[in-house]
C-alpha cells in the first residue's frame, strides 16, 4: 500500500511539473509576456450590451485612453483590473479596464474611442504583451 502511494506521489509531482512546462508564459526579468491574439474594440452601442462607453469593472471609456479588454484566463495569469501591460509594436502602456466574454482565450481587444475604421483596420494580428 505505501509503495502505490509513493508511486501515486510521485507521478502527481510529475505531471504538475509536465503542466507547468507547457504553458507558454514567459518570465522575464520585467515579469510576464505571452502571445495572444489581439484585435481592436470601441465604444458604440452596435458593440456593447448595455452603455458603450462603459468597461466590465465599472471604468469610463473615453476615447484617448490606453486600455485593453482580457480574456477570462488572462484574468487567472495574472492580468487582473488596472495591470499595466505593453504590447510590443505599440507605443506605451495600457490598463486592463475592460474583460471580454467567457468564450474567448488567449485574446485581448484594444480600445479605440469611437474610431470603428481604425480599429477595421487593426484587424486581428498576433501580438506579444507584457506585464
Amino acid at each position: 500500500m505505501k509503495t502505490s502511494l509513493k508511486s501515486a506521489k510521485r507521478l502527481f509531482v510529475a505531471l504538475i511539473f509536465v503542466a507547468l512546462g507547457s504553458c507558454s508564459i514567459a518570465h522575464s526579468g520585467d515579469g510576464h509576456s505571452l502571445k495572444v491574439t489581439a484585435s481592436a474594440y470601441n465604444s458604440v452601442k452596435s458593440q456593447a450590451h448595455g452603455n458603450p462607453s462603459i468597461g466590465a469593472w465599472g471604468d469610463h471609456l473615453k476615447p484617448g485612453m490606453k486600455v485593453i479588454a482580457v480574456s477570462r484566463d488572462l484574468i487567472k495569469m495574472g492580468l487582473k483590473h488596472n495591470t499595466r501591460v505593453k504590447i510590443d509594436g505599440l507605443p506605451g502602456t495600457y490598463l486592463v479596464k475592460d474583460k471580454m466574454g467567457k468564450r474567448w482565450s488567449r485574446k485581448i481587444d484594444i480600445y479605440m474611442g469611437t474610431d470603428v475604421k481604425a480599429a477595421r483596420r487593426w484587424g486581428k494580428r498576433t501580438v506579444i504583451i507584457r506585464w
